[in-house]
């Protein structure tokens, strides 16, 4: 079975992570990108606590793809140390997991 990865990305709204979404899945980086606006996030950030509300974007790639959408994200990202991690898919559905591998090639 090909690897897999969820791409775990926080923005600054709804409008950059649809704006990076769209370039990550028109580019086949991701075969989907999920958006899930409305996260608060309270964090530590040269020396202070800071709160803000974010959108977090979810993509989903293959293992060939990934160096390249990190990449993508990081240089349309607004954030100066974007949190972009890759989270290894280890077990899923088959032939979703298939779909993902076929839609980045």
């Amino acid at each position: 079975m090909p690897k897999a990865h969820f791409v775990y990305i926080t923005t600054s709204g709804t409008e950059e992570a649809e704006r990076i979404g769209a370039a990550l899945v028109e580019e086949r980086l991701a075969a989907c990108v999920n958006i899930l606006p409305g996260m608060k996030s309270i964090y530590w950030w040269e020396g202070a606590m800071e709160t803000s509300q974010e959108a977090v974007l979810i993509a989903k790639t293959n293992d060939e793809r990934l160096t390249a959408l990190i990449d993508k994200a990081s240089e349309m990202h607004s954030y100066d140390c974007p949190c972009i991690v890759a989270l290894p898919i280890e077990r899923g559905y088959d032939p979703f997991l298939i779909w993902i591998h076929n839609s980045v090639r």
